[in-house]
């Protein structure tokens, strides 16, 4: 007789999450702050908010000063005897970390597609609610009202807790940050992979050829040389092959990210890991892909001619 296993489905906070990322209403709204975050005349401290030279998000690393000395005040608050004039001073701090980490938070934001935008949005209102309540604790604290100002405190732990777990969700579960091409290198096997013939690949445009199942860009240049790529950018999927090449680099079509052919180095975010790259080599007119399994980015140029 055969038995099916009974198994719960997506719990209410799941369910609450989900409903989050499908709901449009707030749609006109980011679109005005996602243009708004964009337009901001930040210049090469852009690519430092993203975290381009850690190679990863910036915003995760930043949070944890907040965090850290408002949980720790929290702690001295529950404390008895005089430990607690210690409180004010570790939510001072905190406040004050909070802006460079919500400023690198936005910088991201601005960056991600509908479903992630909705909940990150939900996110940063949370964390916002969390900053005003703390800053009302050390105002409280200020004006003598210890035991508002503990209370104001608690509620604000429980606001950007909150905010936590839907960053968490908004990482984890949404994939917000995270390196997109990564996988590249567990599916393609070591050796030479036949990509085409070489004359059959455009001079100076983008192509796509595949190896081993990964879609790979495929740029051949004036001189012979074949370059080439995993097609997909590291910072969200976008089809590399869709866009345009610019002096020994290609630029991402969907966030504007900038790739080096040579080498895959991300030369400008908002992707902050490089792109998989091949050695290639041309064997009776045939362009075959090697993929380089260690990153060494040239130290100088952009194009071909620093290789």
């Amino acid at each position: 007789m055969e038995t099916h296993r009974t198994t719960p489905g997506p719990g209410p906070l799941l369910c609450a999450l989900e409903r989050i990322e499908q709901a449009p209403q707030a749609d006109t709204l980011i679109d005005g702050l996602r243009k708004g975050v964009r337009a901001l005349p930040l210049g090469p401290a852009r690519d430092l908010l993203h975290g381009r030279p850690l190679g990863h998000p910036a915003h995760p690393l930043l949070v944890q000063v907040p965090i850290g000395t408002w949980l720790s005040a929290t702690v001295l608050d529950l404390l008895p005897g005089r430990r607690r004039t210690a409180a004010p001073v570790l939510v001072g701090v905190g406040l004050a970390a909070a802006a460079p980490a919500a400023a690198a938070g936005w910088a991201d934001w601005a960056e991600l597609p509908p479903e992630q935008a909705r909940t990150g949005l939900v996110h940063a209102l949370a964390n916002t609610a969390g900053v005003a309540l703390y800053a009302a604790s050390l105002y409280a604290r200020t004006r003598g009202r210890d035991l508002r100002g503990r209370a104001l405190a608690l509620a604000g732990l429980a606001a950007v807790g909150a905010g936590g777990a839907l960053g968490g969700h908004l990482a984890f579960r949404q994939a917000a940050g995270a390196n997109h091409a990564e996988q590249v290198g567990h599916r393609v096997g070591d050796g030479w992979h036949p990509l085409g013939p070489a004359a059959a690949f455009p001079v100076g445009r983008a192509a796509l050829a595949h190896v081993d199942g990964v879609d790979v860009l495929v740029v051949r240049e004036e001189d012979g040389t074949v370059r080439a790529l995993a097609d997909r950018c590291s910072h969200m999927g976008g089809p590399l092959s869709e866009g345009q090449i610019e002096d020994g680099c290609v630029r991402c079509p969907w966030h504007r990210s900038l790739f080096r052919l040579a080498d895959g180095w991300n030369l400008e975010g908002p992707a902050t890991a490089p792109q998989p790259a091949f050695e290639t080599r041309v064997v009776e007119g045939l362009a075959e892909a090697r993929l380089i399994r260690v990153h060494q980015p040239h130290r100088h140029g952009r194009g071909p001619a620093a290789a």
